[in-house]
Protein backbone atom coordinates (compact mmCIF):
# COMPACT_ATOMS: atom_id res chain seq x y z
CA UNK A 1 0.00 0.00 0.00
CA UNK A 2 0.82 3.39 -0.71
CA UNK A 3 -0.01 6.03 2.52
CA UNK A 4 -1.15 9.88 2.38
CA UNK A 5 -2.32 12.27 4.45
CA UNK A 6 -0.02 15.64 4.54
CA UNK A 7 -1.30 18.23 2.25
CA UNK A 8 -4.58 16.08 1.70
CA UNK A 9 -8.45 15.22 2.75
CA UNK A 10 -9.90 11.87 2.93
CA UNK A 11 -13.06 10.46 4.09
CA UNK A 12 -13.11 7.05 6.51
CA UNK A 13 -16.08 5.29 6.36
CA UNK A 14 -17.09 2.46 8.45
CA UNK A 15 -17.51 -0.89 6.54
CA UNK A 16 -18.12 -3.30 8.90
CA UNK A 17 -21.59 -5.19 9.39
CA UNK A 18 -22.55 -3.36 6.70
CA UNK A 19 -22.97 -3.18 2.39
CA UNK A 20 -20.03 -0.54 2.48
CA UNK A 21 -17.74 -1.43 -0.73
CA UNK A 22 -15.29 1.02 -2.65
CA UNK A 23 -17.90 0.92 -5.70
CA UNK A 24 -20.94 2.05 -2.71
CA UNK A 25 -18.71 4.95 -1.51
CA UNK A 26 -18.02 6.04 -5.04
CA UNK A 27 -21.65 6.18 -6.08
CA UNK A 28 -22.57 7.87 -2.79
CA UNK A 29 -20.33 10.74 -3.75
CA UNK A 30 -22.05 10.96 -6.75
CA UNK A 31 -18.48 10.37 -8.81
CA UNK A 32 -18.31 8.13 -11.91
CA UNK A 33 -16.24 4.93 -11.07
CA UNK A 34 -13.28 4.32 -13.56
CA UNK A 35 -12.09 0.86 -11.72
CA UNK A 36 -8.94 -0.35 -10.62
CA UNK A 37 -5.84 1.53 -10.78
CA UNK A 38 -2.30 -0.12 -8.94
CA UNK A 39 -1.83 1.98 -5.63
CA UNK A 40 0.76 4.83 -6.15
CA UNK A 41 -1.09 5.47 -9.76
CA UNK A 42 -4.17 6.98 -7.43
CA UNK A 43 -2.41 7.94 -5.14
CA UNK A 44 -0.49 10.58 -7.05
CA UNK A 45 -3.98 11.24 -9.65
CA UNK A 46 -5.68 11.91 -6.47
CA UNK A 47 -3.13 14.09 -4.83
CA UNK A 48 -1.99 15.52 -8.27
CA UNK A 49 -5.45 16.82 -9.64
CA UNK A 50 -8.94 18.14 -8.77
CA UNK A 51 -10.99 15.95 -9.90
CA UNK A 52 -10.24 12.15 -8.73
CA UNK A 53 -10.74 10.32 -5.83
CA UNK A 54 -9.00 7.21 -4.95
CA UNK A 55 -10.69 4.56 -2.91
CA UNK A 56 -9.27 1.82 -0.95
CA UNK A 57 -10.58 -1.46 -0.01
CA UNK A 58 -11.81 -1.88 2.99
CA UNK A 59 -8.45 -1.77 5.56
CA UNK A 60 -8.74 -2.52 9.09
CA UNK A 61 -8.52 0.70 11.70
CA UNK A 62 -9.29 1.33 15.13
CA UNK A 63 -12.11 0.02 16.98
CA UNK A 64 -11.37 -3.57 15.54
CA UNK A 65 -13.26 -1.81 12.39
CA UNK A 66 -12.71 -2.22 8.95
CA UNK A 67 -12.74 1.01 7.00
CA UNK A 68 -12.79 2.14 3.50
CA UNK A 69 -10.56 5.62 2.74
CA UNK A 70 -11.35 7.65 -0.02
CA UNK A 71 -8.88 10.38 -0.87
CA UNK A 72 -7.87 13.65 -2.92
CA UNK A 73 -7.81 17.11 -3.88
CA UNK A 74 -11.36 17.01 -5.23
CA UNK A 75 -12.62 16.91 -0.88
CA UNK A 76 -10.54 20.33 -1.10
CA UNK A 77 -11.52 21.79 -3.84
CA UNK A 78 -13.46 24.97 -2.96
CA UNK A 79 -17.18 24.47 -4.06
CA UNK A 80 -17.12 20.60 -3.41
CA UNK A 81 -18.83 19.73 -0.48
CA UNK A 82 -19.40 16.62 0.78
CA UNK A 83 -22.06 16.62 3.27
CA UNK A 84 -20.59 13.62 6.19
CA UNK A 85 -23.98 13.68 7.83
CA UNK A 86 -25.99 13.09 4.69
CA UNK A 87 -23.66 10.81 3.55
CA UNK A 88 -23.29 8.63 6.56
CA UNK A 89 -27.62 8.60 6.46
CA UNK A 90 -27.51 7.50 2.76
CA UNK A 91 -24.53 4.97 3.64
CA UNK A 92 -26.35 3.92 6.59
CA UNK A 93 -22.85 4.12 8.85
CA UNK A 94 -20.36 5.79 10.29
CA UNK A 95 -18.39 8.21 7.88
CA UNK A 96 -15.54 10.76 8.98
CA UNK A 97 -13.98 13.63 7.23
CA UNK A 98 -10.55 14.82 8.08
CA UNK A 99 -8.27 17.89 5.82
CA UNK A 100 -5.01 18.94 6.67
CA UNK A 101 -2.77 21.27 4.31
CA UNK A 102 0.36 22.71 6.53
CA UNK A 103 0.44 25.43 4.16
CA UNK A 104 -2.75 27.26 5.32
CA UNK A 105 -2.54 25.65 8.56
CA UNK A 106 -5.83 24.77 7.89
CA UNK A 107 -7.45 21.14 10.03
CA UNK A 108 -10.46 19.71 10.21
CA UNK A 109 -12.12 16.60 11.40
CA UNK A 110 -15.49 15.62 10.81
CA UNK A 111 -17.43 12.77 12.41
CA UNK A 112 -21.24 11.40 11.87
CA UNK A 113 -23.10 8.19 11.94
CA UNK A 114 -26.67 6.81 10.36
CA UNK A 115 -27.40 10.75 9.98
CA UNK A 116 -26.46 12.37 13.06
CA UNK A 117 -23.84 14.79 13.17
CA UNK A 118 -21.79 13.52 16.14
CA UNK A 119 -18.53 15.64 16.26
CA UNK A 120 -17.16 18.50 13.98
CA UNK A 121 -14.33 20.56 14.34
CA UNK A 122 -12.07 23.00 11.82
CA UNK A 123 -9.05 25.85 12.64
CA UNK A 124 -7.24 27.71 9.94
CA UNK A 125 -3.96 28.48 11.97
CA UNK A 126 -3.34 31.60 9.69
CA UNK A 127 -5.90 33.11 11.07
CA UNK A 128 -6.10 31.35 14.85
CA UNK A 129 -9.84 30.82 13.87
CA UNK A 130 -11.89 27.69 14.99
CA UNK A 131 -14.00 27.52 11.97
CA UNK A 132 -16.54 24.96 13.97
CA UNK A 133 -16.76 23.16 16.55
CA UNK A 134 -20.00 20.84 17.49
CA UNK A 135 -20.35 18.06 20.43
CA UNK A 136 -17.78 17.56 22.49
CA UNK A 137 -14.42 16.37 22.32
CA UNK A 138 -13.24 12.83 23.05
CA UNK A 139 -10.06 11.43 24.73
CA UNK A 140 -8.06 11.86 21.38
CA UNK A 141 -9.02 15.10 20.88
CA UNK A 142 -8.11 15.91 24.60
CA UNK A 143 -5.16 14.52 23.59
CA UNK A 144 -4.59 16.71 20.58
CA UNK A 145 -4.83 19.93 23.02
CA UNK A 146 -8.09 21.23 22.39
CA UNK A 147 -9.95 22.21 25.48
CA UNK A 148 -12.78 20.71 27.16
CA UNK A 149 -14.95 24.02 26.16
CA UNK A 150 -14.64 26.70 23.41
CA UNK A 151 -15.15 30.14 24.90
CA UNK A 152 -13.46 33.51 24.27
CA UNK A 153 -10.50 33.16 26.27
CA UNK A 154 -9.28 29.58 24.47
CA UNK A 155 -6.50 29.23 22.64
CA UNK A 156 -6.08 26.78 20.13
CA UNK A 157 -3.49 25.64 18.08
CA UNK A 158 -3.42 22.41 16.36
CA UNK A 159 -1.05 20.93 13.52
CA UNK A 160 -0.65 18.18 10.96
CA UNK A 161 -0.12 15.23 13.39
CA UNK A 162 -2.85 15.76 15.29
CA UNK A 163 -5.21 15.25 12.41
CA UNK A 164 -3.63 11.90 12.12
CA UNK A 165 -3.86 11.42 15.58
CA UNK A 166 -7.32 11.48 15.75
CA UNK A 167 -7.88 9.66 12.51
CA UNK A 168 -5.85 6.90 14.04
CA UNK A 169 -7.94 7.32 17.21
CA UNK A 170 -11.17 7.06 15.07
CA UNK A 171 -10.34 5.07 11.95
CA UNK A 172 -6.92 4.93 10.39
CA UNK A 173 -3.77 7.26 10.21
CA UNK A 174 -3.69 6.63 6.60
CA UNK A 175 0.34 7.95 6.61
CA UNK A 176 1.00 4.40 7.92
CA UNK A 177 -0.22 1.83 5.35
CA UNK A 178 3.22 2.82 2.93
CA UNK A 179 4.55 -0.70 2.93
CA UNK A 180 1.94 -2.77 4.37
CA UNK A 181 0.46 -5.54 2.06
CA UNK A 182 -3.01 -4.33 0.32
CA UNK A 183 -5.54 -6.49 0.28
CA UNK A 184 -6.58 -4.99 -3.02
CA UNK A 185 -6.58 -2.44 -5.81
CA UNK A 186 -7.62 1.14 -5.21
CA UNK A 187 -10.66 2.01 -7.30
CA UNK A 188 -10.67 5.71 -9.03
CA UNK A 189 -13.68 8.19 -8.93
CA UNK A 190 -14.20 10.90 -11.31
CA UNK A 191 -15.66 14.07 -10.79
CA UNK A 192 -17.77 14.89 -14.13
Amino acid sequence: MVGFGGKQAWLAVRADGSDVDPERVITALGLRDLGTVPWRDGIDLAHLTDDRLAVTPPLPGARDHLWVLATGRWLLRPGTSVDVTELSGVLGTEVQFFATHRVTELHRWTRAASGELIRAFGYVGQTGEVTSWHGDPDPAERDAGLPGVLDEETTVLVGEKDVLAVANSWSIDPTTLTGRPAPGPLRLGAAD
